[in-house]
């Protein structure tokens, strides 16, 4: 039993959330709380104050930044979360392989008893740049298939962990969600609040609320993530007992078709709706040049955020839509290890949804 291990069984738990302010950080540190960790929460920029939260504030990318905002916390468990988009995978890899690795050097010493690494689904379909673009292996994705022959900053990150890990003698889990919808303003990746917002604009237009992707994703099954799944998995796989040093999926625990569901969000928002017509529709093509006439709305209706670019991620709902191949994943690793957690899509999207009108972020 390491040191960190030792700490934690005795009651001694205090989380770091890395990503604080994103969709499954901004979870972490809500699912934490209530199971009454202290929660250390590290972002750019510190969020709402709150009780048994401490920010700390530190640049991922500069290692000097996070050694000087971790030299005074000695966390039992670190929930990593963030990551950076960069133009080339070269370059994600550069940049998210050594945010994980500085950070995990900056704790070197202290206590830390399990590392939690979000990653995605692209550890099976590719990086963006080569998306599907090898072969891949058949759907439902199972954990035990092997890397794909291309560069990928997942793949660099877990060799990060699992080399910290055997230094440091923590445990480690690795989670591969599927797209996850969640409570966060600002975030790159964000097609819950994107959907809302396009949905926003059509109705205060007259347009139909218009499926932007492809043919495949309309017509075949999918799944996705709640990001209150994904921190429940996160926190079970850092506190079960033999559940840790493993790779899992996560999403919700249903499959669905775009086709039988786009309707459904389209009653929520009471608007017109139109499904795959031929070709696909991006919303970075139809939605260009609607900032004023989200500041307008927002105006008129008192929103919280009247910047359309923190708002909505035109780009990745647009990628996520458009995949013309299927995209389903299996949980059978995890319901064995125990996990039983479970989401119904369609109700993580209108409780979201919800949310975002409660906190005045859509009409």
């Amino acid at each position: 039993m390491t040191a960190g291990t030792a700490a934690a069984s005795q009651g001694e738990r205090t989380a770091l959330v890395v990503g604080a302010t994103g969709i499954a950080g901004s979870a972490l540190v809500e699912q934490l709380l209530a199971e009454g960790w202290s929660v250390l929460a590290l972002s750019r920029t510190a969020g709402a104050e709150r009780s048994g939260v401490r920010w700390l504030s530190a640049d991922l990318t500069s290692a000097e930044s996070l050694s000087a905002a971790l030299a005074p916390v000695d966390p039992s468990h670190v929930f990593f979360t963030a990551w950076s988009r960069r133009d080339t995978e070269e370059e994600n890899i550069a940049v998210n392989a050594g945010m994980l690795r500085d950070l995990l050097a900056a704790l070197r010493g202290k206590d830390v008893a399990h590392v939690a690494l979000m990653t995605g689904l692209k550890h099976y379909l590719g990086p963006f740049e080569a998306y599907a673009a090898g072969e891949m292996a058949d759907t439902p994705f199972h954990e035990e298939e092997p890397r794909l022959p291309v560069a990928n900053f997942y793949y660099a990150q877990e060799d990060e962990l699992f080399a910290a890990a055997a230094a440091q003698g923590f445990t480690w889990s690795v989670h591969r969600s599927h797209t996850v919808i969640g409570h966060a303003v600002g975030n790159a990746m964000n097609m819950g609040l994107t959907l809302a917002a396009q949905a926003a604009l059509c109705r205060e237009t007259g347009e139909p609320f218009v499926f932007p992707g492809s043919e495949t994703q309309w017509n075949g099954l999918t799944d996705m993530t709640d990001a209150g799944l994904l921190a429940e998995h996160m926190l079970w796989a850092a506190t079960t007992p033999g559940a840790a040093d493993e790779a899992y999926n996560i999403v919700n625990g249903d499959v669905f078709r775009w086709r039988w569901m786009w309707p459904r969000l389209a009653a929520y928002f009471g608007v017109d709706w139109e499904g795959y017509a031929g070709s696909p529709r991006p919303l970075e093509r139809a939605m260009t040049g609607r900032e004023e006439q989200w500041a307008e709305l927002a105006r008129r209706y008192g929103l919280a955020e009247p910047r359309l670019d923190r708002v909505a991620s035109w780009w990745h709902t647009d990628s996520d839509l458009g995949r013309d191949i299927e995209v389903v994943t299996d949980m059978g690793k995890s319901r064995d290890a125990g996990f039983t957690g479970y989401r119904r899509t369609l109700d993580a999207f209108t409780a979201l949804f919800d949310r975002y009108r409660a906190e005045n972020l859509i009409p």
